[in-house]
């Protein structure tokens, strides 16, 4: 796999936020948060930290290194299976842009590319709308 950059753990070996920072100068924050429901369902949600984006976590950075950022979320995300190996089902929601009317937002596109070098068979992928579910298949 092509480089990633740099990843900040958890302090916690089996904590929930991870961070980044690309060449640019941008920082990302990784999350994973447990519905209260059902603790083996986790939400991914990933965003820009810097106050250049004005508060706005979800922000188009432009800047040059989306495969390389991606690649980054890929790993963090394999360290957080790793870490949370009972975990049944992940989700993630690709907000849509200003301007965006669709159902599926241009980010939802993105991640489901992403998703087969992060899960193999034995996941199901199914799309709500603008939400991605990926479950443990049953055996």
């Amino acid at each position: 796999m092509d480089s990633i950059y740099e990843i900040i753990k958890p302090n916690i070996p089996t904590g929930q936020v991870y961070h980044f920072s690309t060449d640019s100068g941008v920082e990302y924050e990784v999350r994973f948060a447990r519905k209260k429901e059902n603790i083996l369902h986790a939400v991914i949600a990933f965003g820009v930290l810097n106050e250049e984006y004005e508060g706005e976590e979800y922000a188009l950075t432009n800047k040059g290194d989306v495969w390389k950022v991606m690649r980054t979320i890929i790993t963090i995300i394999d360290m957080y299976g790793e870490k949370h190996p009972n975990t049944q089902v992940y989700e993630f929601t690709g907000v849509l842009k200003e301007g965006e009317d669709n159902e599926m937002s241009q980010r939802t596109k993105l991640y489901l590319r992403y998703l087969p070098q992060i899960f193999d068979k034995s996941w199901l992928i199914t799309i709500e709308g603008n939400k991605i579910v990926v479950s443990k298949k049953r055996k």
